[in-house]
């Protein structure tokens, strides 16, 4: 999901300054519910597991260059589903700039613009799990399906983002639209893959009940 440096420039990259702060909002808004409801340290302690994940998933994890983006295996839904939205959106955030600082400085400038692609889908994704899974529902109990449409709105998101920063920064030209669908039809391989690894995620988080009272752990995960 990374836009490539030059997809964007000039005086169009000043939109994804706007589009990265009203994700930005979301996440304050986010932290703020959580620190409510489970304390300040809990959002600490869990932001630090998230950006170190994020990081492995960027550094770690296969990815590979494809068309105008990168195809990395982001595991959205499996952190939102462990750690909560907050959680997981300070994870991307400070992993996905830990990322760029240490090892991609030339992505620092797109840094708004993969924000945005990141965030938003997130925040979506928040959304379709508050209308799909029911409230006496825990999240280790989702099924495969319900698991896949959490997927299918990240992963299609970002898909949606990236699609949109190329086309507003490139145009609608021939070379630039089949490097678009390039990129999304390898994106879609994350899509079938990510909620058999949800499951298997959850299905392990059953055997931690002896921590369903961790504040390092979304308390929806078990109850």
């Amino acid at each position: 999901m990374h836009i490539e440096p030059g997809v964007v420039d000039g005086a169009k990259i000043v939109l994804s300054y706007a589009t990265a702060f009203a994700a930005l909002g979301l996440s304050a808004k986010a932290s703020i519910e959580m620190i409510k409801k489970d304390g300040l340290m809990s959002l600490i302690g869990r932001s630090a597991l998230t950006t170190l994940l994020v990081f492995v998933f960027f550094e770690v994890l296969p990815h590979h260059a494809v068309g105008v983006s990168e195809v990395h295996f982001i595991l959205g839904s499996t952190l939102f589903l462990m750690f909560g939205p907050a959680a997981a959106a300070i994870g991307l955030s400070l992993g996905l700039l830990a990322q760029g600082v240490l090892f991609a400085p030339f992505d620092l400038p797109q840094y708004g613009m993969n924000l945005t692609t990141l965030l938003l889908p997130l925040f979506a994704m928040g959304a379709v799990a508050r209308r799909t899974i029911a409230e006496n529902t825990a999240y280790v109990d989702i099924s495969y399906k319900q698991a896949l449409q959490l997927s299918l709105t990240f992963q299609g998101g970002i898909i949606a983002w990236v699609a949109f920063w190329a086309f507003y920064g490139q145009g609608f030209g021939a070379e630039n639209m089949s490097s678009v669908a390039t990129f999304g039809l390898a994106y879609l391989s994350v899509v079938l893959l990510e909620p058999v690894l949800d499951l298997a995620v959850l299905a392990g988080a059953k055997s931690l009940n002896r921590f369903k009272s961790s504040s390092l752990l979304e308390t929806r995960l078990f109850s």
